[in-house]
């Protein structure tokens, strides 16, 4: 698409304000700049039809396959995050080799013809542990400091942008190379109004020797939120891509693009994989292009969270292995129907004189037999033998511990029965008294304490913790892991008192998820244990071991760290790369910390992604609680207005209490459905009070059988997913009202609310209508 040279002025120097629009300042290159209606590559307009691929969720051995397909499927650039973490785990010590190379990705993008958008962080997010953030951050005090102007972040933040910049400044257009545009941090308008914050951070990537544009992404609802005139902004939406493109016309004049189009949704462990058909991304993505705009599928391919770098979403709940997304290119690489309905929707759009390649052909899938794993070894007779002492235990960070398996001994004096609770655990525990498991505690669900039966002798308690991932969103990213003391025993009848004087032992599983020494036997061993065995192989091609079987735990093929497993699903299958499988014997180490059903694996040509196996979860007692909202004055009632957007509510009054309720009473549609994108509670001031402590006390249904409508979505953070009142089965479905009750972790002063219907057109059900809001200490009991 073409448009008057008058009105494709290239903006360049400072920044310049029109009325009240403002001229992004960026870097203009003798290649690539940024006009007011479009890209310029090489004075000619550039449309970008950018696809996301994460380097680092597909083996090296496959990129170029994967850069084919996305080449094939009609985009032109490719979209490459850097994970802060995965190139620095342990400070100071920087890797970009192998698996690391994203140097090596960027030469081969170029190399199939495609452009490279870079986005360095600090902070990604993208459902990885800690949103990128390295964990020896934590090790500096404070709930608040990431993602702030803090030299206890700003100054680490700036050396890794430095050595960014040092290793990939080469790539850049202006070098050569393929990298066009350079993001700074990643929708942090979600996350704060800090605009001198931003500066900071543009500043450091142009003293990184950055040259070309740089440019910031955020949600459509926050894009004014965190711009400023020397950013380009781009909008993240999933859908209406007028209304995010109209964000961005009230704060700048420049060509639109999309920073992330959602093609599809991650998973969770314990929800119904994400899964939904072409037909309106294929739509929104014609009305982008007609519209001259441009954008970058999130993602074109998702690949898998190898290794234990997988996230958690707020306020925890944890990431997958598998990254499949149902995006157009499969976990695996696959091209289906998918794929094909997105390159028949971009041709029509193609420039003059460009055709698609011929997609790649699948690569080629191994069956394996079932096998047996005949040899195990026990976790705790495996422990390493340093032991810390300490009076009371700390986040594990503060012993230098990453991540892995942490067991806490301690001795209890006789006496009767009584509560043993922790100030905090994360993430999943397991309580032994004298060897046998009287209980476990589980951050999920907030529930941090266990029931100790009578002592007639002193007894030694043992804990064993297990650490899934680190939060990659919000506040929530200060995930300190670990039993978190004091340590309470509350007698029975009697008046708590502190357990202290504990020894700590730690398999630290390190960036890669390294195998500590094992003493192997024959057999099965008691409790949590590594398993191992074996396959042959006469060659290499892509398989999907089968886990169906086991509990929860890690897999390790040859030493290689293939991903964490869990049997409540939805995924049951791990997928292993053709190229890391050997020609004969391959050896196999399962952790698994509750026990296989049956200690085989076997290994199948299609995945399992969808099949929720809730008994298979850790024992849940089961809740008492209910709503009491009989006699209860609502602080405010109310009408939402009609549409998708975010609407602030303001009380009359500021109420304080320990817990919140919105009650629907009818929806927009007039149907019996209730649903929430995003809840928020405002103080005095009109500013968003932190949730990183809020649970769900009570919900009055939740759809989890057909999709993912669990009542945490409401205050996960993301507008994208929603709380949806059940609607599946052969039952009664549950009619107005609907209640939702939230926890907020202590007593709060709420002046108002903020929210965020469910996203989409106009016919999707759950928008609600009326509604009263409840303020109290004791709503649900």
């Amino acid at each position: 698409m073409t448009s008057n040279p008058l009105r494709r002025r290239v903006l360049q120097g400072t920044a310049a304000a029109i009325g009240t629009i403002f001229l992004p300042l960026h870097a203009a290159t003798p290649r690539f700049t940024i006009g007011t209606d479009d890209f310029l590559l090489d004075g000619k307009p550039l449309q970008i039809r950018c696809g996301e691929m994460h380097f680092a969720r597909v083996p090296r051995e496959y990129w170029q396959h994967r850069l084919k397909a996305i080449k094939a499927m009609g985009l032109n650039t490719v979209c490459a995050y850097l994970f802060w973490n995965y190139h620095e785990w342990r400070e100071g010590r920087y890797d970009w080799s192998g698996q690391r190379d994203a140097a090596e990705f960027c030469r081969l993008a170029q190399q199939e013809g495609l452009w490279v958008i870079l986005r360095p962080g600090p902070y990604a997010c993208a459902e990885w542990e800690m949103g990128g953030l390295p964990w020896w951050l934590l090790k500096s005090p404070g709930d608040a400091f990431l993602r702030t102007r803090d030299p206890n972040y700003i100054n680490p933040a700036r050396r890794w942008l430095a050595e960014v910049g040092r290793v990939l400044g080469p790539q850049q257009v202006t070098h050569g190379g393929p990298i066009l545009m350079v993001q700074v941090e990643n929708e942090y308008g979600f996350f704060s109004d800090d605009k001198e914050y931003m500066r900071i951070m543009r500043q450091a990537l142009l003293d990184a020797k950055f040259d070309v544009p740089l440019f910031q992404c955020n949600p459509t609802n926050a894009v004014s939120r965190t711009h400023i005139p020397e950013l380009f902004s781009v909008a993240n939406f999933g859908s209406d891509p007028a209304t995010g493109f109209k964000a961005l016309a009230a704060v700048q004049q420049g060509p639109k693009m999309c920073g992330e189009y959602y093609s599809g949704w991650f998973d969770t462990w314990g929800a119904p994989h994400r899964r939904g058909a072409a037909t309106k991304a294929v739509e929104d993505i014609q009305a982008m292009l007609k519209m001259n705009g441009s954008f970058s599928l999130y993602m074109a391919h998702g690949g898998t969270t190898f290794g234990l770098w997988g996230g958690c979403d707020r306020p925890f709940r944890p990431d997958t292995s598998s990254y499949d997304y149902d995006a157009p290119i499969s976990e695996a690489g696959w091209m289906g129907e998918k794929f094909d309905a997105y390159r028949e929707g971009i041709k029509p759009f193609l420039a003059a004189g460009e055709t698609l390649p011929v997609a790649p052909a699948q690569n080629p899938l191994l069956e394996i037999a079932p096998f047996a794993l005949k040899e195990s070894a026990s976790v705790f007779a495996n422990l390493p033998p340093k032991v810390i002492r300490d009076v009371s235990p700390r986040p594990l960070e503060e012993y230098d511990i990453s991540r892995g398996i942490v067991a806490y001994r301690v001795t209890l004096p006789a006496g009767p029965a009584g509560v043993l609770e922790a100030a905090k655990v994360r993430d999943l525990a397991w309580v032994f008294m004298d060897g046998k498991q009287v209980g476990t505690m589980d951050t999920r669900y907030r529930r941090f304490s266990v029931d100790l039966p009578a002592r007639s002798k002193p007894v030694t308690l043992e804990i064993m913790l297990y650490t899934i991932a680190r939060v990659n969103f919000g506040v929530e990213i200060h995930d300190r892991k670990g039993l978190h003391g004091p340590v309470r025993f509350t007698p029975t009848g009697g008046t708590a008192q502190t357990v202290e004087n504990w020894e700590i032992r730690a398999i630290d599983f390190d960036a890669d998820g390294i195998l500590p020494p094992l003493s192997w036997k024959p057999g099965r061993a008691k409790g949590a244990a590594f398993w191992r065995g074996s396959f042959n192989a006469s060659r290499q091609a892509d398989t999907f071991l089968d886990m169906s079987s086991w509990g929860q735990g890690i897999v390790w093929i040859n030493g290689r760290c293939l991903g964490r497993y869990w049997s409540i699903g939805p995924t049951q299958t791990m997928y292993l790369p053709g190229p890391w499988i050997r020609d004969g014997a391959n050896e196999v180490v399962v952790l698994d910390l509750t026990g296989p059903q049956t200690a085989r694996i076997s290994g199948l040509k299609k995945p399992i992604l969808d099949q929720l196996r809730p008994e298979r979860d850790l024992a849940r007692p089961p809740s008492k609680i209910k709503p009491h909202l009989d006699g209860v004055t609502p602080v405010h009632e109310g009408e939402f207005a009609a549409g998708s957007a975010t609407q602030d509510v303001r009380f009359s009054q500021p109420a304080r209490g320990r817990q919140f309720c919105l009650e629907s009473l009818d929806a927009h549609d007039g149907k019996q459905f209730a649903a929430i994108a995003e809840i928020s509670l405002l103080n005095a001031k009109g500013e968003t009070i932190d949730q990183s402590n809020w649970t769900i006390a009570y919900v009055s249904s939740e759809e989890a059988s057909k999709e993912d409508g669990g009542a945490l979505n409401a205050i996960n953070g993301q507008v994208t997913d929603y709380w949806h009142s059940a609607w599946s089965g052969t039952g009664l479905k549950p009619k107005h009202p609907h209640r939702l009750i939230i926890d907020l972790g202590k007593d709060v002063e709420v002046a108002g609310l903020r929210y965020t219907p469910r996203q989409g057109k106009d016919d999707v059900t759950g928008r609600i209508k009326h509604f009263r809001a409840y303020v109290g200490d004791q709503l649900a009991r």
